[in-house]
């Protein structure tokens, strides 16, 4: 498949869980009337989504290992579709959350087999290209989904977000069964869950794995957590319609696609990985922006602008670090890019659900966020004093000799990386 292919492919299944999310946001006071339930019952809906989502990634990865990219995909892709409709025909919020949790089980495919192809068929700068083009494409998504659910629940109602989710789900089978070729030889004798476990254990104690995937953490990790705690804090404390709140959140979207536009622009002549520090930077603008929340009170820009910051940041920083991080694992590609989206998922699942024991949203979001920032430029600390196994960093300036960070060792399976 052509560069433009799978990257066509990979944005549509890596956006089909930010949009589930987004769609449903907007929605959630109005589901808290609707269903009688407290805000913090409404708000476990997201977090079983979110479990769903991280967890189930963890099967979803080594299962297309071991079965096709392909198979796998349609078989978690109608789990999705079928939770929809439950989610449609909720009588009861129990109900809703259970549907909630299978729809985050069925869209985890997505993140992990779109890494996974790309690490299957490029492992080069090309592999940069496609995962910047992938954020490009993704940004679209995310950033059009809460102000449709918004307008959506306006003239249709909630289930009506769900009808849009059930039709997503079919795109993307459509397009997989269509477009998408096999990129493994299925392999049975791969479902041993000893073996699994043993790549799981490797992987978490490989220093450059662990350390590319928490700066991916630390990054797009907030953008899950922001999640639980923006509609809250811009519906219920600045004011905002469901409408407003939607056209709102393109300020997030809308600078995570301009930053991945200029850096597709600076790629060229810089390399992705010169483009991360600059990232960096704007994450770190951005975690200071929002920690002024804590001294004082929210309003939209005051909210916003450093939310768009940060996004703006993540953009630099998710090419390089998603090709660093999965380089060194042809083989079991599928369950670095599991692994790796499972911290990303589990970090914004864990600091969602710490924010909802502070009981204050804005408070949440000033002390929270900010860490993840921290986590993001720590991890990345580290990642420099860890060699590039596998990992060829491009440099200009040489021209003999391995480049510069570049391991001599060719698989993670002969190394640990120290």
């Amino acid at each position: 498949m052509s560069e433009r292919r799978v990257s066509l492919i990979g944005a549509l299944l890596t956006a089909i869980g930010p949009v589930s999310m987004a769609l449903y946001t907007p929605a959630m006071p109005e589901l808290a009337r609707a269903f009688g339930s407290s805000e913090s019952v409404i708000k476990l809906t997201l977090t079983l989504y979110f479990g769903g989502f991280a967890v189930a990634q963890l099967i979803a990865g080594p299962l297309s290992d071991a079965l096709g990219r392909r198979r796998v995909t349609i078989a978690f892709m109608t789990i999705y579709c079928i939770a929809s409709i439950v989610a449609l025909a909720s009588p009861t919020v129990h109900v809703l959350m259970f549907a909630r949790f299978a729809q985050g089980v069925g869209a985890s495919a997505g993140i992990a087999i779109s890494r996974a192809l790309v690490r299957d068929l490029f492992t080069d700068e090309r592999s940069s290209r496609i995962m910047n083009l992938i954020g490009i494409i993704l940004a679209l998504g995310p950033a059009f989904a809460p102000t449709l659910g918004g307008f959506m629940l306006v003239f249709f109602g909630w289930r009506s977000i769900f009808v849009v989710m059930v039709l997503f789900g079919l795109v993307v089978i459509g397009v997989t069964i269509i477009a998408m070729r096999e990129t493994v030889v299925p392999d049975r004798r791969r479902l041993n869950l000893k073996a699994l476990g043993k790549v799981y254990v490797m992987l978490l104690g490989h220093r450059h794995f662990v350390s590319t995937s928490m700066v991916m953490a630390g990054a797009i990790g907030a953008l899950y957590a922001q999640a639980t705690f923006l509609p809250f804090i811009l519906m219920d404390r600045v004011g905002l319609t469901p409408g407003q709140f939607g056209l709102g959140m393109l300020m997030q979207s809308g600078c995570f696609f301009a930053g991945s536009l200029v850096v597709r622009g600076l790629m060229s002549r810089f390399g992705a990985y010169r483009l991360v520090p600059v990232g960096l930077l704007f994450i770190a603008a951005g975690s200071i922006g929002t920690t002024t929340l804590l001294f004082w009170p929210p309003s939209f820009l005051h909210v916003m602008v450093p939310v768009a910051i940060y996004a703006f940041g993540i953009a630099f920083v998710m090419p390089a670090m998603s090709t660093a991080g999965l380089a060194p694992f042809g083989r079991d590609a599928g369950a670095a890019a599991s692994m790796m989206g499972f911290l990303q998922m589990g970090s914004g699942l864990v600091v969602g659900s710490l924010g909802a024991l502070f009981g204050d949203a804005v408070i949440a979001m000033g002390i929270l966020i900010p860490l993840m920032g921290v986590v993001a430029c720590i991890s990345y600390a580290a990642y420099r004093r860890t060699p590039h196994v596998g990992e060829v960093e491009p440099r200009h300036d040489v021209v003999s000799g391995p480049p510069v960070g570049q391991s001599m060792l060719p698989s993670a399976e002969q190394s640990n990386a120290g």
